[in-house]
């Protein structure tokens, strides 16, 4: 692990640091995916806010 002696003689440990890489940008496969995804999640939250309401104000 690596450390550092500091003044007094005390060590100090680090974390390792992961390896820095560039990111790439989505394909257009990857992004007609975040698209149905964030979709199918938005329609997912709405029918359970229906569902909610619905049941909320029976009667």
């Amino acid at each position: 692990m690596p450390y550092t002696n500091e003044e007094g003689g005390r060590l100090n440990n680090f974390a390792r640091e992961p390896k820095v890489y560039q990111a790439e940008p989505p394909t257009n496969e990857q992004k007609r995916t975040y698209i149905f995804l964030g979709l199918a999640g938005t329609a997912l939250v709405v029918g359970l806010i229906v569902v909610a309401f619905s049941v909320s104000h029976v009667g």
